[in-house]
């Protein structure tokens, strides 16, 4: 049940992204049909503006007057006015051309601000719907955390693992590196070597905070020591490494390895959590030597000296 509720939040998460990705191109849309309402208010301006020079000019030349007969009768030179017929004749057509230029360019005008209306609209409803997935992943996630953590401790209580979950994730592509973080998204906290009143002796791991039910995957490729439940760690997953490290993976909220099964790098072992002697959710991450506690060396330099920095 907690599993499937893990997968619906992750589901979700992709119709998020997609629908954040798609929200993107819309707002780029909108902006371009922005810009050109721009552009096509101000070729009606300029065309408003020649409208208006070329009315300003018939103003001032008298406009209507005599009719053109009477005009060609009473005229001293009748050649002249012939070519200033032709002149007018032309300033006309220019007219009718400069007209309907302005036309088109209302009409230009009020298809862009439809567009443009048309698509902030659709931007609108996409970021509510996006606000409204968002939440939901939320819930889910929440839900599923608290009821990952309450089957884990009751498995504590009942010193028994309730045995692996099965979530399926991609292996490591080749050519990545063999050896990672175990977990990708965290902020350090306790630190090897450190003291606090929550342990008898110092620090024996390096502890990553991170959220209940987050995926916690084998540092490198080996093979399960040891899956258990109880005790300070919780529910811990252990994983030996070619030349005899071990890693040990504690206060876990579930499992999805079984003991004796073969891992590769960035698998996951497991789901982070806050069983054991934990104050909140958190990795409790350790390299040993052997894999009896008190064999600890620093997790920090280790995972430097194989490539990994934290």
């Amino acid at each position: 049940m907690v599993a499937r509720l893990y997968e619906e939040a992750a589901r979700a998460t992709e119709a998020y992204e997609r629908g954040r990705r798609s929200a993107a191109v819309q707002r780029a849309t909108a902006g371009r049909y922005e810009r050109r309402l721009t552009a096509q208010r101000r070729t009606l301006a300029a065309v408003r503006s020649d409208l208006g020079r070329v009315a300003r000019a018939q103003y001032r030349s008298g406009g209507a007057g005599l009719s053109y007969a009477a005009r060609l009768l009473l005229a001293d030179d009748p050649d002249e006015l012939l070519r200033g017929h032709r002149l007018a004749r032309q300033a006309e057509r220019a007219v009718a051309r400069l007209l309907e230029r302005a036309r088109s360019a209302e009409r230009d005008l009020a298809a862009g601000e439809r567009r443009a209306r048309r698509a902030w609209h659709e931007l609108d409803v996409r970021t509510i719907r996006l606000a409204a997935v968002k939440r939901g992943i939320a819930a889910r996630l929440e839900s599923a955390q608290w009821q990952l953590q309450g089957e884990a401790d009751r498995s504590v209580t009942a010193g028994k693992c309730a045995g692996a979950v099965r979530v399926e994730r991609p292996g490591r592509p080749a050519g990545e590196r063999s050896w990672v973080t175990p977990v990708e998204t965290y902020e350090l906290s306790a630190g090897f070597d450190s003291v606090g009143e929550h342990w008898t002796r110092r620090h024996t791991g390096q502890d990553f905070a991170v959220d209940i039910g987050t995926p916690v995957r084998s540092v490198g490729a080996g093979r399960v020591a040891s899956v258990s439940c109880g005790g300070a760690f919780g529910i811990e997953v252990l994983v030996r490494h070619a030349g005899g490290y071990f890693t040990q993976y504690a206060h876990l909220a579930g499992v999805t390895v079984d003991q004796g099964e073969q891992v590769h790098a960035g698998q996951w072992v497991g789901q982070s959590g806050t069983t054991g002697n934990s104050t909140g959710p958190h990795l409790h991450f350790e390299v040993r030597l052997t894999p009896q506690l008190g064999s600890g060396v620093d997790p920090a330099r280790w995972l430097r000296e194989h490539g990994v920095r934290i």
